[in-house]
């Protein structure tokens, strides 16, 4: 395990955070985006798959209602999932969770995923600073969660 707290001022600096993670992300990967209604789970998750696109315009639709939204990116197929509605871990299955993880997964409100929680992950826990600022704590879990974590700091 790696883990390590960065202070995030203003959206800049969550959306840097997210495009440094954006260009390190490959398929199989597992982000998980925690912390209560309006820490910018959902900022950071559009900022990030805007630079994964490598389109800072892309129309980046919130899953709240659909429970996913897929994109093609140049690096593989990416699967945005918020899980806020769901009343058991299982219903991820019926939204293509197998499939889902041949891509990127990136995750919000993890805490439904239950049992079927990917061992080899990293999770990002936003939650409200000073101002409009906000905290990331970072851990990286497992071989590939915790790589991503520390090249994540290293790019700090």
């Amino acid at each position: 395990m790696f883990r390590f707290t960065l202070d995030l001022p203003d959206e800049a600096a969550t959306a840097a955070l997210a495009a440094r993670l954006a260009a390190r992300l490959q398929p199989g990967d597992i982000v998980l985006l925690a912390g209560d209604l309006g820490a910018g789970k959902s900022f950071l998750a559009r900022a990030l798959i805007r630079a994964a696109a490598g389109e800072p315009e892309l129309e980046v639709p919130s899953p709240t209602f659909t429970l996913v939204q897929s994109y093609d990116l140049p690096t593989g197929e990416l699967w945005h999932f918020d899980l806020y509605r769901l009343a058991a871990p299982e219903e991820v299955l019926e939204l293509g969770w197998d499939e889902a993880r041949l891509g990127i997964c990136l995750v919000e409100w993890p805490d439904r995923l239950g049992p079927l929680t990917p061992a080899d992950r990293l999770k990002i826990e936003l939650a409200h600073g000073p101002g409009d600022g906000r905290s990331a704590t970072i851990i990286g879990l497992g071989g590939r969660g915790a790589a991503l974590a520390r090249a994540l700091r290293e790019g700090v």
